[in-house]
């Protein structure tokens, strides 16, 4: 595993320039809003492009933070990643001989770890740092580690890496997981699309961004399946081959933007919305009395006015795909802190993913803690204006949501993590009528 570079085990977070919005409730949305593409798709793809020298091309990438990361780190292992127009980018992984992906990518964002399956698929070792991301939980990454090591390959923990190499090509094997896990299906579908024989991956996520990264695979020359709605099978091939790929809309940005209508009392119409890919959601809404209708790629949402009481409470559980996504519970909850009633909340999948609750309960909604991973809302709140702080990414655009909805102007430091998932999230918002303002906070050694 020597490597002619050296590196260095000490780091220091590098600065981070810290943002606070500002959001002035009261105001009633209305327009239209184009969704972007999937922040979650778009960062598996780009990790998939390692699987071959030969240049793949990816359209509606979102401009967000974690892109520009993943971009970054790719063009620090000797990848070209070209971006000649928003939206776009193009990325061509040639000879790539410095397989280190440090802890200043890792810090910043988890899906770093992503580049475990291929670049070990592909180049036969790898150097990974254990990754950071936001602070809602334990999300270990020893499935994906046992996976590799399935597919035959020889990893060891030191220091705060993995040191991961592979004698001669993966081969395939059953992988099977103990738990339902996103990024470790994707991680092993990635490693097996080059592994010598045939893969089977059981219980395998069944995201819509997981079948995206498929059909890219696809397009690639992969022999990758789902064959079951938990089984997905691949059988390796030696080389794939270049190509394209149109990224899927994010569904939990438009989840957002529906929740913005329905608490703001507005009229938004959600262009290049995933519908079918929202199921559990739009059930859940229209549960709670909010009037939407959705057609193919466009979702129409009439909210109630302010104080009319027309939401009522109703109980959520988050699960895996096809069930309500972790990610838009804290938009949801916004909600139902507007329904007339009490709504259990279940989590399921982050065990410190209710903390945010904390901030909201600020701004006057009424929570009542039952453990960790339960909670009651009791509507309908009044909120108002407070200063809160962001501890992950949606749970921020979920304040921005709760700012919307209050009286008064809230203060939200942090407001940096949401640039992370959300593409020019603050100019939508005013499109459709809000008054909302990014300023710059003081500096600080914290990662992002």
């Amino acid at each position: 595993m020597a490597d002619a570079r050296p590196f260095h085990w000490e780091f220091s977070p590098p600065p981070v320039q810290r943002e606070v919005l500002r959001v002035a409730g009261g105001r009633t949305l209305n327009g239209r809003v184009q969704i972007s593409g999937s922040k979650n798709a778009s960062l598996k793809l780009l990790a998939a492009a390692t699987l071959t020298g030969e240049r793949c091309r990816f359209t509606n990438v979102p401009e967000i933070e974690d892109v520009r990361v993943m971009a970054e780190t790719l063009r620090d292992l000797g990848v070209v990643v070209d971006h000649p127009e928003p939206n776009v980018y193009e990325v061509a992984s040639g000879d790539v001989d410095w397989l280190f992906v440090p802890l200043e990518a890792a810090a910043k964002m988890r899906a770093s770890f992503i580049l475990l399956g291929p670049l070990l698929a592909r180049f036969g070792r790898v150097i990974i740092s254990n990754p950071g991301g936001d602070r809602i939980g334990r999300r270990p990454v020893n499935l994906h580690v046992e996976a590799m090591r399935a597919l035959g390959a020889e990893i060891e923990y030191r220091n705060g890496y993995y040191f991961a190499r592979a004698p001669g090509r993966l081969r395939g094997t059953d992988v099977t997981f103990p738990v339902v896990t996103v990024m470790g299906t994707e991680n092993a579908i990635l490693a097996a699309a080059l592994a010598d024989g045939h893969t089977t991956i059981r219980p395998a996520a069944q995201e819509p961004e997981v079948d995206a990264l498929i059909g890219f695979l696809q397009k690639m020359g992969a022999e990758v399946h789902r064959t079951a709605p938990d089984t997905v099978e691949v059988e390796g091939r030696k080389r794939l081959r270049g190509a394209d790929q149109h990224v899927v809309s994010d569904r939990i940005e438009a989840g957002t933007f529906v929740v913005a209508a329905a608490v703001t009392g507005g009229q938004v119409t959600l262009d290049g919305a995933p519908c079918e890919h929202l199921g559990a959601f739009l059930e859940v809404l229209e549960e709670a009395g909010v009037q939407l209708h959705c057609e193919r790629e466009t979702i129409e949402v009439r909210g109630a006015p302010p104080g009319s009481d027309a939401y009522r409470a109703c109980d959520i559980t988050t699960a895996p795909y096809p069930g309500l996504a972790t990610d838009l519970q804290p938009p949801t909850a916004v909600l139902l802190s507007q329904a007339t009633g009490t709504s259990l909340i279940r989590e399921t999948i982050f065990e410190d993913r209710l903390e945010w609750l904390g901030e909201l309960a600020r701004m006057g909604a009424n929570v009542e803690m039952i453990d960790d991973h339960r909670a009651a809302l009791t509507g309908p709140a009044r909120l108002h204006a407070a200063e809160v702080e962001i501890g992950d990414l949606r749970a921020g655009a979920s304040l921005i949501l709760a700012g919307l909805a209050a009286e008064g102007t809230t203060t939200i430091h942090g407001g940096h993590h949401v640039h992370r998932g959300y593409e020019n999230i603050e100019q939508k918002f005013v499109d459709l009528g809000a008054q909302m303002e990014r300023v710059a906070e003081e500096m600080t050694t914290t990662p992002a």
